[in-house]
């Protein structure tokens, strides 16, 4: 049987390659679909978690899996060789920066190599993970050839960027319109057969470069926006505007208007990235992305605007230094409602202030203990305190970073000593202390 009538008729056997905040959840979507998936990765806690039916993920529902796994439909392993049994490869690891802020593609090009190793004639590779315009040709499909099979020939090759929202109740993996490149008329019809069969819709670009581009441009355009407010918030603050009023006045225009809200900084893996994963890339074509640039700028320096507005607010209304103050943090995943930790603002926050000598405790139930993270040693195995009016009460300072929709802001409101909120989350709750916003 041909690789396209496999995947018409759900016989196709689908590896995924990382079982992260993307791999995951396209695996259960690939499942509730009726395919049968190998789900692999470098991950040892992931798969022995996997292998019990159990996600690690707290928004990710793990009711499929117990099934799946007892009836062989998922395959959580640590075993490259099980691609030889697979017809569709796809690829969801990670693309972070390195120290100088470049593209560090060793997970993509160690997959691959790996890959290779096992890889057969008339198998579909996919490329997920967010990247530079050209990585699918010249990074993935140089490293597949090593197996003395032609790309496009031998197996078929596409890139079909990844759009998750972890948490987003509204849109899911098969509600998220999916984009599909491919160099040849057939790999896109193999790629588009296969996703049509767990997406509600499909659109497909003439090239592999044309979808790596389409995800960087999405990413770049909302950095490149909430750069903006995030400056805006900065002005108005020191002419004694309330940014939260303007953009909500702002929004009521029907055309022309699109609402951005600024905060801490950014966080996530995509937008503090993908834009110097053009950056990068532009380089080689000798073409400058000064506005990209300037935007990242803006969303990095973000903490320090807090830092400052803290340093402040203990001094005026408290009559302390930030040495040796005591800070109650309220959040510290990257987004409301889930336990993402990456690129948080809130790591960056915890070590200015600690750099400054405060004294610091978070409080969420997302992430109960904080995991290691490299650059951010030292708070290693700390753990959240309970929102409780005694805590809250102990401390000089309360900052919001993560509006989770369980907290209590009413309870913070009534009970902290002094409250910057970075989130306008005390907008239509009453405070007894003075609030300032960040």
């Amino acid at each position: 049987m041909d690789l396209l009538k496999k995947i018409q008729e759900k016989k196709a056997t689908v590896a995924i390659v990382g079982l992260g905040y993307v791999g995951l959840p396209l695996s259960i979507a690939f499942l509730k679909n009726g395919f049968k998936v190998i789900g692999l990765d470098n991950d040892d806690y992931k798969i022995k978690k996997l292998s019990r039916g159990k996600s690690y993920l707290q928004h990710v529902n793990s009711d499929l899996l117990p099934d799946s796994v007892k009836e062989g439909n998922f395959i959580p392993s640590l075993d490259f060789a099980l691609i030889k049994k697979s017809d569709v490869i796809i690829l969801c690891v990670p693309t972070p920066l390195n120290k100088y802020r470049e593209p560090d593609l060793k997970p993509i090009i160690e997959s691959a190599s790996k890959i290779k190793e096992y890889l057969k004639k008339d198998q579909l590779v996919v490329l997920e993970s967010s990247t530079y315009p050209g990585t699918t040709d010249e990074i993935l499909t140089k490293e597949l050839e090593k197996s003395g099979f032609k790309a496009n020939k031998d197996f078929y090759i596409s890139y079909s960027p990844e759009r998750e929202d972890p948490g987003n109740k509204k849109y899911s993996t098969t509600t998220i319109p999916k984009i599909i490149g491919a160099n040849t008329a057939y790999s896109r019809k193999l790629s588009e057969k296969l996703y049509k069969q767990v997406v509600s819709e499909v659109v497909t670009v003439s090239s592999s470069r044309t979808a790596e581009a389409t995800k960087l441009t999405e990413n770049i355009f909302r950095g490149v926006n909430i750069a903006l407010v995030n400056e805006l918030k900065t002005i108005y603050d020191a002419m004694g505007i309330d940014i939260w009023e303007v953009i909500d006045a702002a929004s009521t225009k029907p055309f022309g208007y699109m609402p951005f809200y600024p905060g801490p900084g950014l966080g996530g893996h995509c937008i503090p990235i993908d834009p110097f994963y053009l950056t990068y890339k532009a380089k080689e074509y000798g073409v400058p992305t000064k506005f990209i640039e300037l935007a990242g700028e803006i969303n990095t320096s973000m903490p320090y605007f807090v830092v400052d507005k803290i340093v402040d607010a203990l001094s005026n209304y408290q009559g302390k230094a930030i040495n040796g103050a005591s800070i109650f943090i309220i959040g510290l995943a990257y987004k409301n409602d889930i336990d993402d930790l990456r690129e948080s603002p809130a790591l960056m926050l915890l070590d200015i202030l600690d750099k400054k000598g405060a004294k610091m405790s978070y409080h969420d139930e997302f992430i109960p203990v904080i995991p290691k993270i490299n650059g951010y040693l030292n708070f290693k195995g700390k753990k959240s305190l309970g929102l409780t009016k005694k805590n809250l009460k102990s401390m000089d300072l309360t900052l919001i970073i993560t509006n989770h929709s369980y907290l209590d802001i009413d309870l913070i409101g009534k009970n902290s000593n002094l409250i910057v909120d970075t989130r306008n989350s005390m907008k239509g709750h009453t405070a007894s202390c003075q609030v300032i916003k960040a």
